[in-house]
């Protein structure tokens, strides 16, 4: 099965800084309780799941973009691998399928409360400049190596590029339920 990205670079960007910035918008709304608040032992609060996003998209999304792109320029460096089911059901459907993922709590993936607003917000800027930067590199590339992601096996620079812009819209779900859990427990 082919699932060629759909969408221009261009559009994905311009798709996720809308993403971006319906969560500044909500971040604006919430309190510091609200920011903090974890309705379980094992949940994040809307804290943690935008360091989450900012964290994902820095240091895995877009950091493998960058791989893909020097590695299509050193022809040595090439992996080319395929996609898994889900990789290729993914991408078919331009989004992640509307399912929680659950992945353990650990020291290395479970993401810290923010140092507060302000960190968040320039993190999400970071976000955003990096993937205009991108967005550029991206032009005239070959897109022929691809790095392996857990669930969905190997992908190109394009593809690592349109995943920030998924993964941010999926997480809306999990806005959605932290923002629920608050307001039950205000409520009684």
């Amino acid at each position: 099965m082919d699932t060629t990205i759909t969408r221009n670079n261009d559009e994905i960007r311009r798709n996720f800084e809308l993403t971006l910035e319906r969560y500044l918008q909500e971040l604006e709304l919430m309190s510091d309780a609200q920011l903090s608040y974890k309705p379980s032992d094992i949940e994040w609060s809307v804290g943690q799941m935008y360091q989450h996003l900012i964290q994902s998209a820095m240091k895995m999304h877009l950091a493998n973009v960058r791989l893909c792109i020097s590695a299509d320029e050193d022809s040595g460096k090439k992996k080319n691998q395929g996609k898994t089911e889900t990789g290729e059901a993914v991408f078919a459907q331009t989004s992640f399928p509307p399912i929680r993922i659950r992945v353990p709590a650990s020291p290395e993936y479970t993401p810290l409360q923010p140092d507060g607003r302000e960190s968040i917000i320039q993190g999400f800027n970071e976000v955003s400049d990096e993937m205009r930067r991108m967005e550029l590199l991206l032009e005239g590339t070959t897109q022929e190596c691809t790095l392996a992601h857990p669930s969905f096996g190997g992908l190109n620079a394009e593809e690592w590029f349109a995943l920030v812009e998924m993964h941010y819209r999926h997480h809306f779900l999990q806005l959605e339920r932290l923002k629920m859990a608050w307001e039950e427990r205000v409520q009684r």
